[in-house]
């Protein structure tokens, strides 16, 4: 089977799931904030949560052209930026484990994570500091055989109910990327504190602020050797980014569907919108930055897939989360003008993501953090 046969079979299993299983509970969702773990189980009974993980832990081995195609299917289907965050979590606090733990930990870990009875995440950011982690000061001292924990993490999604959480610690000197290490914390310690906070969107993902006073962590937590985890968390930023890049795109084209039903059958002054010529070139500049965004995003999977990570390659995906943010705040903000009074209802689909889209040009790293790294790696 063609990769892109493989490709259009997982979308479609995947948006037969999404319209099923997420689509008509959203507004209760957000409205109750949270969603059921149940979720979890179901979409791992599909065999959704292992894609891109190695088999011997309960994965499937996957192009990032698959990977993407489950992305873009949840997001255009499912229309929720808070389930995605929180079912997904486990794709950034996994990859370090699965990369730098132990044989041991990976299977004490990643089987039950990746068929849905456990959940995890990743702490990095502090209230001191976020898109610089060389400043983060959350401290780790070894005592025996055992890490002690002191410091706190905040904005965590899936923060509150996480079983594993992959935690930024300074093991090392003051300040400085040589200094930081990655521990793996389980959700049960004693000494760790969580406080839920409240946002402007993601409604029914929980979002946690985290206190870890005196939290033991046996050091066969460690993941890889002291002083590795810059280096980790930097490359798992590369995934976390080019993520966020296939949601934003799933994300703008359902602002796209939404805002082509509506004008396609609301009417003013005798006609529908659409036979408006200000709507339907609105629509059209929306499927503008729509294509081109999915063109890059094709052209970047499939250069990944290639085996080419080259020099540039940081700078490459740092723009094209930029690119796909954009589209998605264009697209949102387009749909909410063309349904009128409705784009402003609680309950449509474009309402959500309008108040989505900020989080997504910040949370992996800010536009402006972007621009910076890319303009680093193409020598501006």
């Amino acid at each position: 089977m063609t990769d892109a046969a493989e490709r259009e079979m997982l979308y479609d299993l995947v948006r037969r799931f999404a319209r099923e299983h997420i689509a008509p509970h959203v507004t209760t969702w957000d409205e109750a904030g949270e969603f059921s773990r149940q979720l979890y189980l179901q979409a791992a009974e599909l065999g959704l949560l292992g894609i891109g993980y190695p088999e011997e832990l309960g994965g499937t081995a996957a192009t990032h052209s698959l990977r993407a195609a489950l992305w873009l299917a949840l997001c255009r289907h499912g229309g929720s930026g808070g389930v995605l965050a929180s079912l997904l979590s486990h794709n950034i606090g996994l990859p370090p484990v699965v990369a730098l733990g132990s044989d041991a930990l990976k299977q004490q870990v990643v089987p039950d994570v990746l068929a849905g009875r456990k959940i995890a995440a990743l702490a990095i950011t502090e209230p001191g500091g976020g898109s610089d982690v060389a400043a983060l000061r959350t401290r780790a001292r070894r005592e025996g055989d055992e890490y002690v924990i002191e410091g706190e993490k905040t904005f965590i999604t899936s923060g509150m109910r996480a079983d594993w959480i992959t935690v930024a610690v300074r093991t090392g000197e003051e300040r400085g990327a040589s200094g930081i290490s990655l521990i793996l914390l389980p959700g049960d310690s004693a000494g760790l504190r969580r406080s839920q906070l409240h946002k402007m969107g993601w409604q029914c993902s929980d979002t946690a602020h985290l206190f870890f006073d005196g939290v033991r962590v046996p050091a066969s937590h460690l993941l890889g050797a002291e002083g590795e985890g810059f280096r980790a968390i930097m490359h798992n930023f590369n995934g976390e980014r080019l993520g966020i890049a296939c949601a934003a795109l799933g994300f703008a084209q359902a602002c796209h569907d939404e805002a082509l039903a509506w004008a396609q059958q609301r009417q003013t002054f005798g006609v529908t919108l659409n036979q408006h010529q200000v709507i339907r070139h609105k629509l059209v500049d929306m499927q503008q930055r729509l294509r081109s965004t999915e063109a890059w995003i094709n052209a970047v999977c499939a250069r990944a897939d290639g085996g080419d990570s080259g020099a540039d390659w940081v700078g490459e995906v740092c723009v094209l989360k930029n690119q796909a943010t954009q589209t998605m705040q264009f697209c949102a903000d387009t749909a909410v003008q063309i349904l009128g009074g409705m784009g402003f209802m609680r309950g449509t689909l474009s309402e959500r993501i309008y108040r989505e889209v900020k989080v997504l040009t910040i949370g992996g790293g800010t536009e402006e953090i972007m621009k910076e790294l890319a303009a680093r790696q193409w020598r501006i």
